[in-house]
């Protein structure tokens, strides 16, 4: 097994960045877009694929009907309406996104269209009810620099953002339909070849050109990038990566695309070597064979009426378990390609024997199909209305390695920082005009008015929070960089409460317990106001509120009050201040008498243990120096 050199092998990179804009309403009708886990409405359908105005099937689209899946879609009357249902015709663009997006194209030096055509963009995977997107390519071209790196951009385009994914049961999969219709820019970047540490900083820079303009939403699922990578000797094959949720993960994806890429060349010349061709007879029923094997996957798919099929390759043993590089190997490929249909997995011979296949049955199976030494084979379990499409993708994914190395696909970050299969890539019998929308007319006037409205730079926008609110130039970019930066202002803007203060717990705090495996997105922006509230009312100390955000972003609590009632945190008057301290005083005078006034230091831990929130710090202290140094004149 080699190591693998990114440097060695020539990598470009294209970044697709999709942010989601801050407007009152959706692209094409009057909803609000509100986050919403409550649903009055419920409805099914059943997406099929159609041939484009080419006359030509999407391969993405075909491909993914061979999973036949049902669509289950739930929405409310107050984030959807028949629109999203596909029940009504989409009613006029909205206007505040269409000049969000001619403000972003002006920004980033993009040449905006007079004519704007809206298209519709084949969708199958049931996250749009209408089985297409709207999008529209509102400007080409234009560049920005990430620090002193120029990046050039292909095209700023404004488009609809899909159904929120629900999960599946089966052969039913479920959407909720108030995300779906929110407008949101999607930005592609010219390819560029940079160090790979680079890659983030230019995301970084891109985001922060959207932030500036204080029209996009912030925070989790308002902005997703994807990625597209090829090889110097991938033979001009680009694979696009999506959903790269943090911009830490870029680096780490595009290493491990670009050694995928790399590595199956390697596997391709190892096919080319071996004499193998498929034939029908390659395939096997084994169900019965194996149902004494001692694998609880055989059988638990064998009480599940489902066959369990052999496929021989010919001349092709150790092909499956070939690793040009760590964690690259054909059988992996295949595994995850059969998990696109439902099917957990695939034993391939190099593998075997484990999981439960002994050599017994192995031994069985190789007389029972001919099977010899120098063959290699797969073992799937499927449902028998399957098993063909199964071993036909297969097949065809091998053959296509073999003869052209990297299949063209779409794949999926995965949070460990790889990539899998989503689905093949879609052509160019995608993509089709909407004959709902009339071509929308841009004005001179109006790009002229998007050009005034360019906002700031970055930097710019840092030295305005450091002047505006007395906050160091650290404590400025994070808050400018987090979600939680327009909830800041509020909370400047309507208390007296020091910013620096505020950002501190909005840009360390929350971010240490995040650190801690707590889920900030269970802390609504209302309750960290509404905890600022108390503060400045003093109905709250300053210690109390980490425990406070603690408790609900452990999912015990869900709102402010309800979790200073579960960690017992509530004000405590001077007077019942004064007594706790004197009595952790009076408990503890060998230490006064040993340490004198430095006794504060322990001192203060037991009482700020005891307290837990219910008083600040810096009342504490004063309380408890003034006792400490009464004790001592006693002594």
């Amino acid at each position: 097994m080699e190591k693998f050199s990114i440097n060695d092998v020539g990598v470009k990179v294209g970044l697709e960045i999709h942010q989601q804009l801050s407007t009152n309403k959706k692209l094409f009708c009057n909803c609000t877009p509100i986050e919403s886990d409550e649903y009055s409405i419920k409805f099914q359908r059943k997406l099929r694929v159609s041939k484009s105005e080419l006359g030509e099937f999407d391969p993405a689209a075909l491909f993914e009907s061979t999973k036949s899946k049902t669509i289950m879609y739930y929405a409310n009357n107050q984030s959807s309406c028949l629109v999203e249902q596909d029940e009504e015709p989409p009613h006029e663009l909205d206007e505040d996104a269409k000049n969000i997006a001619l403000i972003i194209s002006s920004a980033l030096k993009s040449n905006i269209f007079s004519e704007i055509y809206p298209m519709r963009k084949t969708v199958i995977d049931g996250s749009n009810t209408t089985g297409f997107q709207r999008t529209m390519l509102i400007s080409q071209g234009g560049y920005f620099y990430a620090g002193k790196i120029k990046i050039g951009i292909q095209s700023v385009c404004l488009e609809e953002d899909a159904a929120k994914i629900l999960g599946e049961e089966g052969s039913v999969r479920k959407f909720g339909l108030e995300r779906l219709g929110v407008p949101l820019v999607e930005i592609a970047t010219e390819p560029f070849e940079v160090e790979s540490s680079e890659i983030k900083k230019i995301a970084l820079s891109l985001g922060r050109i959207l932030r500036s303009t204080k029209k996009v939403k912030r925070g989790l699922g308002s902005i997703r990038q994807d990625v597209n990578v090829s090889i110097k000797e991938g033979r001009g094959i680009v694979i696009e990566v999506k959903g790269v949720q943090q911009l830490d993960q870029l680096e780490k994806v595009v290493e491990y695309e670009a050694k995928r890429q790399h590595g199956l060349l390697k596997i391709s010349n190892k096919i080319q070597e071996k004499d193998w061709k498929f034939y029908d007879e390659d395939r096997n029923d084994i169900t019965e064979l194996f149902s004494k094997c001692k694998s609880k996957i055989i059988q638990n798919a064998i009480k599940k009426n489902h066959k369990i099929v052999e496929i021989s390759f010919k001349n092709m043993v150790g092909i499956f378990g070939y690793s040009p590089y760590e964690g690259i190997r054909l059988g992996k490929e295949i595994a995850e390609l059969v998990r696109f249909f439902g099917i957990g997995g695939v034993f391939h011979s190099d593998e075997l024997p484990n999981y439960g296949v002994e050599e017994t049955d192995l031994n069985e199976l190789k007389k029972y199909t001919g099977i010899k030494e120098n063959d290699a084979f797969l073992i799937l379990a499927s449902p028998q209305e399957k098993i063909q499409t199964i071993i036909d993708q297969i097949v065809l994914r091998i053959e296509h390695i073999r003869d052209n190395g990297i299949p063209i696909d779409t794949r999926l970050a995965t949070q460990a920082g790889e990539t899998k299969f989503l689905r093949p890539r879609p052509g160019a019998a995608r993509m089709y005009p909407e004959t709902d929308i009339p071509p929308i007319i841009i004005t001179q006037e109006e790009i002229s008015e998007s050009q005034k409205n360019i906002p700031k730079s970055w930097d710019e926008s840092i030295k305005e929070l450091e002047t505006k609110y007395g906050i160091n130039q650290q404590l400025a970019e994070q808050i400018f960089d987090s979600k939680y930066y327009v909830l800041f202002e509020k909370i400047i803007k309507e208390s007296k409460i020091n910013a620096t203060f505020v950002a501190s717990i909005l840009c360390s705090s929350i971010t240490n317990l995040e650190r801690s495996g707590l889920n900030s997105n269970l802390l609504q922006d209302e309750e960290i106001f509404k905890i600022f509230q108390l503060l400045e009312k003093g109905k709250i100390a300053k210690e109390s509120i980490e425990i406070v955000f603690e408790n609900i972003m452990a999912g015990k609590s869900k709102t402010v009050q309800e979790a200073m009632q579960n960690t017992s945190i509530q004000s405590i008057n001077e007077d019942d201040l004064e007594k706790i301290i004197e009595n952790i005083v009076d408990k503890n005078k060998e230490l006064i008498k040993n340490q004198k006034e430095r006794a504060i230091g322990p001192l203060m831990g037991i009482v700020m243990k005891e307290l837990r929130g219910k008083a600040s710090g810096e009342t504490i202290n004063n309380l408890l120096l003034k006792n400490i140094k009464k004790k001592i004149e006693n002594l």
